[in-house]
């Protein structure tokens, strides 16, 4: 690494050098401007343009390079406010290019993919919903709107993370106003290391033979039972979680203590629904998984 420069820092002084380049710069001017010797920054640049962040053009035997449009840079954390109401911002009034781009900004700037998910993706997932719910857009906007978001949370499944093989969670979404949180939180496992196994919105498999066919699942995907497996289920209605959860219990008793469930949604104080962890809140079910792991003997 050139005279002791990060990643991000490297990043950083890209965005400041292109950013008012109309013409470009060679690989020898980004070099001396950043003083890192030429043949390690064309290394950094190929890996940059690899990621989206710069494009090169040809001319003659000279290859120039620019920033792609829409590139800025973060100071993280101090920016993540900043980045919320930006996003849901985009999100209603701005292009999908806008959102996009300003969750690549995010990661380029070295976010960290939960917090993104848990203070920019969530807030703006309810905020959509509000406006739903206020009568304020239609459906047809509500699919769109919800679309993007959803297109948002696979540019973080699409970074590239070795899995941890002892953890392990499949995330169960009752109904399909839950199918979006579901994804956040399958999108926060991935990113810390977890086989993610995302069922979606699994409503229609609402019979008597869901846990039969739970369980053959469960057979496959954790045959050998490394680690632990943990059974996310969100939902809107507690009928939802009681559901899946007088399905799932059963079979997690069968598989011993390595098998956990957690459900995510509103529960009366009178519901006798049986879980090791019930919450409202994704940020719970999240942490909760991670520290499960951790105190794993």
């Amino acid at each position: 690494m050139g005279r002791g420069y990060s990643t991000e820092d490297i990043r950083e002084k890209l965005i400041l050098i292109l950013k008012d380049s109309d013409s470009g710069m060679s690989g020898v001017e980004i070099s001396e401007k950043v003083s890192i010797n030429r043949i390690t920054m064309i290394k950094y640049l190929k890996v940059f343009a690899a990621e989206g962040l710069l494009r090169q053009k040809n001319i003659g035997n000279v290859t120039l390079w620019f920033l792609e449009p829409g590139q800025e840079s973060f100071d993280f954390p101090d920016d993540y406010f900043k980045v919320t109401s930006r996003y849901t911002d985009y999100l209603i009034k701005g292009t999908e290019d806008q959102v996009y781009s300003l969750i690549r900004n995010c990661l380029h700037s070295g976010g960290i993919v939960t917090r993104l998910i848990l203070e920019v993706i969530v807030p703006a997932i309810d905020s959509v919903k509000n406006l739903y719910d206020e009568g304020k857009i239609g459906t047809s906007e509500l699919n769109l709107l919800q679309t993007t978001i959803s297109k948002s949370l696979q540019i973080f499944n699409q970074l590239p993370i070795v899995p941890e093989p002892k953890k392990n969670i499949i995330v169960i979404a009752a109904d399909n106003q839950s199918n979006l949180i579901s994804e956040a939180a399958s999108s926060s496992y991935h990113s810390n290391g977890w086989n993610v196994f995302h069922l979606g919105d699994m409503s229609s498999a609402i019979d008597v033979l869901f846990d039969l066919d739970f369980q053959k699942l469960v057979g496959k995907i954790w045959k050998q039972k490394p680690g632990i497996l943990i059974v996310s289920v969100f939902s809107q209605t507690g009928e939802g979680l009681n559901f899946f959860a007088d399905s799932i219990n059963p079979i997690k008793e069968k598989s011993g203590k390595r098998m956990k469930l957690a459900l995510c949604g509103k529960v009366s104080k009178k519901s006798k629904i049986k879980s090791d962890l019930t919450s409202e809140k994704i940020d719970d079910i999240l942490q909760w998984s991670q520290t499960v792991f951790e105190n794993l003997k």
